[in-house]
């Protein structure tokens, strides 16, 4: 397996503190606001960034998140057709540049969200939890989207970009929706099940369309994540692993720091590797520690992503793969 962090491209320090922890790979969100420059569907700006981490260190492996606005596409609004062209473009940047690795979501006008971003957690730390009952209210009117119509975007979509993923080679892994709960804020949700993906992978076989298993989502979905992930992996589904733990359910959780249910984590990471599973890995929403402070919600790389927390999962990650002598790059 590969462990890699994400990074954005402007953050010299995470870039330096990643290299410093023996990290080699690089995952980005290669948005304007966090760049300073074009989307990545600009090739100069795309190929910068890319020679920026190398000139760290570190290689980029794979982009992730809205790389700039998906309303159009996700909403089906009039404007899509160019917008989706612009997205083919990215797709060709990506596989002239050797960036093989796409996590991308598809929830519609909410991302991932909490309804508390700095909630308690050990020794004053500060995480994130979800309470269905403590969602804000719906979305206004125009910002909303029915599961139907926006499983109907999303085919129409991957009919157009599929193919030029294949060309470039470029995996595109479907991250599942966070929190798992459909509708959120009056919006429907699609991908929230293991049941939600066969949909999608009956209708595209394709060793280019697959999944980022990230395990405490489908952990608090309630799926059986071991069968789960064997499975996928067996069939060549899973592309990139995100390596956080949750307790509670889809509709009450609160996010935990990796070593607090104990084996858990170590015993997910043997599993990959039993499974055959030797793509990125990457530490996952973290709390914040003592002096941090959790970033607001609001695009970009926001809550969950201060430095030591990530520090604290890196550790624990390479710690058991070395005691369990699981192969790490």
């Amino acid at each position: 397996m590969k462990l890699s962090m994400l990074i954005p491209p402007n953050d010299r320090a995470l870039a330096a503190l990643a290299a410093q922890m023996g990290i080699k790979y690089a995952i980005t969100k290669a948005a304007p606001e966090l760049s300073g420059k074009n989307p990545p569907y600009d090739f100069g700006a795309l190929k910068s960034a890319k020679d920026g981490f190398a000139e760290r260190g570190l290689e980029l492996v794979g982009l992730e998140g809205d790389q700039f606005d998906m309303s159009p596409i996700k909403l089906g609004l009039p404007e899509r057709g160019e917008w989706i062209g612009r997205y083919a473009q990215m797709l060709r940047n990506m596989g002239d540049l050797g960036i093989r690795l796409l996590c991308l979501n598809w929830m519609a006008s909410v991302g991932w969200f909490r309804t508390d971003a700095a909630a308690p957690a050990r020794g004053g730390a500060l995480t994130t939890s979800f309470d269905a009952s403590r969602a804000p209210a719906p979305e206004p009117a125009g910002e909303r989207i029915s599961e139907e119509k926006l499983r109907e975007n999303l085919y129409y979509f991957l009919d157009a970009v599929l193919p030029e993923a294949e060309k470039a080679g470029v995996k595109m892994a479907l991250h599942p929706d966070d929190p798992p709960v459909s509708p959120l804020r009056g919006i429907g949700r699609i991908l929230k099940s293991a049941e939600d993906y066969e949909k999608v992978f009956s209708r595209y076989d394709s060793k280019f369309l697959g999944a980022t298993f990230c395990q405490a989502t489908f952990k608090v979905a309630g799926e059986n994540v071991k069968k789960l992930s064997a499975d996928w992996i067996g069939r060549g589904k899973i592309f990139f692993i995100h390596i956080r733990d949750a307790r509670g359910n889809a509709e009450n959780f609160t996010e935990t720091f990796i070593d607090e249910e104990r084996g858990f984590v170590s015993e997910m990471l043997a599993h990959y590797r039993d499974c055959g599973f030797g793509g990125p890995i990457r530490s996952d929403h973290a709390p914040a520690m003592f002096g941090e402070a959790q970033k607001d919600f609001g695009g970009g790389v926001s809550v969950g992503y201060r430095p030591l927390g990530h520090i604290f999962s890196c550790g624990y990650i390479k710690g058991c793969c070395d005691a369990l002598k699981i192969p790490l790059e």
